[in-house]
């Protein structure tokens, strides 16, 4: 049991939870691929289409993952870091496609000393009082 608490966290930690609304018919049509086996579940489908699609238009996102200068996956900033940073007397212009997360120990003054602008494609993991401090570097 204990194992099972523990997998759902991990996957809740790895996505983002989006609403979409589809036409009735586009929605059959996913429905009757399901029902033929070709897909386990409308999600299955959704992730294929959009896997697909990114796949598709590879070329331009590497194109603009590099021009952009993002770091690309997962990119975690600890209260450690942003010390170090801040004892460095520098601040950080963070530029992430994926997923960004700021720990949760990290006071809102400490954020604010040493990030200058944030962008995330994707989600931003931080505490409330964070993304508060840091509403007028978000771009």
């Amino acid at each position: 049991m204990a194992g099972d608490a523990q997998d759902q966290r991990m996957k809740v930690a790895d996505s983002e939870k989006i609403t979409i609304n589809l036409g009735y018919v586009d929605l059959g049509h996913i429905d009757l691929l399901v029902q033929e086996g070709f897909y386990s579940n409308r999600t299955d489908f959704i992730r294929t289409a959009i896997r697909n699609q990114i796949d598709r238009h590879g070329d331009a996102v590497r194109q603009a993952v590099t021009r952009k200068s993002v770091d690309l996956g997962l990119r975690h900033y600890s209260r450690a870091d942003l010390e170090a940073v801040e004892a460095s007397g520098e601040r950080l212009d963070i530029r992430v496609l994926g997923l960004a997360s700021i720990a949760q120990d990290v006071t809102p003054d400490l954020a604010r000393a040493t990030i200058a602008s944030i962008t995330v494609l994707g989600a931003l993991h931080a505490s409330a009082a964070v993304k508060a401090a840091l509403a007028d570097r978000m771009r």
